[in-house]
This record gives structure tokens, sequence and C-alpha cells, in this order.
């Protein structure tokens, strides 16, 4: 029961990482930042990294591999917002 909850929880990070993709596509396209807010998404990125720290301390593969997607997703929305916003 542990690991299929394991399952469903990496599974559900990584469908949070395709939510944060759907935004960076969104920016890309409109080529502008406008009504993100960037604090937001770098706060988002904090916790992602606090995330994955656990994940390796805790030897918890389904939460580290979850937070790494979510982190680089997350990661790129932040990155094209202040590239944008500062265009």
């Amino acid at each position: 029961m542990k690991e299929i909850v394991g399952i469903i929880f990496g599974l559900g990070l990584m469908a949070n990482a395709g939510l944060f993709v759907l935004q960076a596509v969104k920016i890309g396209r409109a080529r502008s930042a406008k009504g993100v807010s960037i604090l937001t998404f770098a706060g988002f990125c904090l916790l992602q990294v606090t995330g994955i720290l656990h994940g390796i301390f805790q030897h918890d593969l389904y939460l580290l591999s979850g937070m790494v997607a979510s982190l680089l997703a997350c990661g790129t929305v932040t990155g094209l917002a202040v590239y944008y916003r500062n265009r």
C-alpha cells in the first residue's frame, strides 16, 4: 500500500509540473509575463528545492523525481517571467 501511495504521489507531482509547463508555454507564445507574479513562482522554486532535499534525505525517489520535474518546469516559468519582464 505504501508503494502505491508513493507512485500516486509522484504522478501528482508530475501533473503539477505539467501545469507549470502550460504557464511557460503561455508566456513564450505571448512573449510577455504580464500578470505573472515572479515572487510567487520564485517562492514555488524554493519550496521545491526544500522538497528535493527532503526526498534525498528520506531516500524517497517518488518525491525526489516529482520535485525535480516541478522545479525544472517552475524554474522555466520563473526564468521566462524575469526575461520578458525586463525586456
